[in-house]
């Protein structure tokens, strides 16, 4: 269970991965040690899997983004999700309850790409039903 200064740590680090523990101390008010074995923990419990690069590329050449609600009929997500997964333009796809099955989240150089992927979602057996919004801009959430 995550307390308010492992959210606080995961937060500097979702803004910058590659703080040095002696920054990411200063910047939390706590010791180096302190850091180091928080982080060690999260790391090894699986709360934190990973470090990653936003390569300022990946934004410039896949400048659409949106997200896509799927609904599915019967028991067919599965097939639908691997069809989805086969798409370039397909960066995640999560599950989720409610009126909504499946949230896709797609990128694509230009609109053109955007629609004809829009299409072929729709288009595979057992989608029956697709709500899309674009993303205009990201705003990141501040630390308490």
């Amino acid at each position: 269970m995550l307390d308010d200064t492992d959210r606080a740590l995961i937060a500097v680090l979702r803004r910058d991965g590659r703080r040095s523990i002696s920054d990411l101390a200063l910047d939390l008010g706590l010791s180096r040690a302190t850091v180091r074995t928080r982080l060690d923990r999260l790391t090894v419990s699986g709360e934190i899997q990973g470090f990653t690069a936003v390569l300022r590329n990946e934004a410039q050449d896949l400048p659409i983004r949106a997200v896509m609600l799927l609904a599915i009929e019967g028991k067919r997500t599965d097939a639908v999700i691997r069809r989805i997964t086969g798409m370039p333009e397909a960066r995640t796809i999560h599950s989720t309850n409610g009126r909504w099955d499946l949230v896709i989240e797609l990128a694509t150089p230009d609109l053109a790409a955007f629609d004809a992927a829009l299409n072929r979602i729709r288009l595979i057996e057992g989608v029956s039903a697709t709500e899309t919004s674009l993303l205009l801009s990201t705003l990141k959430a501040k630390p308490r």
